[in-house]
């Protein structure tokens, strides 16, 4: 997969993302899910973007993707509502584990069937210093589901998973990958959520001063 230091976008980045985990950046494109949900891939186009700005696609093979949607959107359309499936069920069993609950065996179901599928386009590709694993088929609708679903197994099966954590504002509750030194971190994001906290804080104790 792709580092944030070889991404090269050609055009403007659409989503913020600070989760530090692309599958975590994907659970939060259900923005304000728990007061009132806004879609933010309302269209196959927006999906592809994510997978743009994330960099688990190529801007070419992006460019592709959407003249491709208007000879087949059906089929732009199927794999959108698959990719929202896909995002709840990485959800689901992340908030379990966030919330030290048991895991929805269907969500789980659900996440490993796109695993699986991923898998089975997972091929070893020459790199620079060596081999890399990359994607095939890059002109498959499906192919930016891909490495989502490898990226949601992987923190699941790797010793971040304890780090994982949701935005302490109800009003957020994003998903973000805690690498700060003491793990400590409480919010998505300072400019987003934590400042608005101290901001709340500072007028309620200027309320309670006499």
């Amino acid at each position: 997969m792709r580092t944030e230091e070889k991404i090269v976008r050609r055009r403007p980045a659409r989503f913020d993302l600070i989760a530090g985990s692309v599958c975590l950046d994907f659970v939060n494109t259900l923005d304000d899910r728990h007061i009132k949900p806004k879609e933010l891939l309302e269209t196959y186009i927006d999906l592809a973007r994510f997978g743009e700005d994330t960099g688990v696609l190529e801007p070419s093979q992006v460019d592709r993707l959407f003249e491709l949607r208007y000879v087949n959107p059906e089929r732009a359309e199927q794999v959108l509502l698959w990719a929202r499936e896909l995002r709840e069920a990485i959800h689901d069993v992340f908030w379990a584990i966030i919330n030290k609950r048991e895991e929805s065996a269907l969500a789980l179901a659900k996440l490993n069937n796109y695993v699986q599928t991923a898998a089975g386009h997972l091929r070893l590709v020459p790199a620079k210093d060596g081999f890399e694993w990359g994607f095939d088929d890059p002109l498959d609708f499906e192919s930016v589901l891909w490495p989502i679903a490898r990226s949601a197994a992987d923190l699941l099966a790797s010793e971040q998973l304890a780090y994982v954590r949701a935005c302490s504002s109800k009003a957020c509750e994003w998903f973000f990958l805690d690498t700060s030194k003491n793990h400590h971190r409480r919010w998505c994001d300072m400019t987003r959520c934590g400042n608005r906290a101290k901001v709340r804080r500072f007028y309620a104790r200027k309320k309670e001063e006499p």
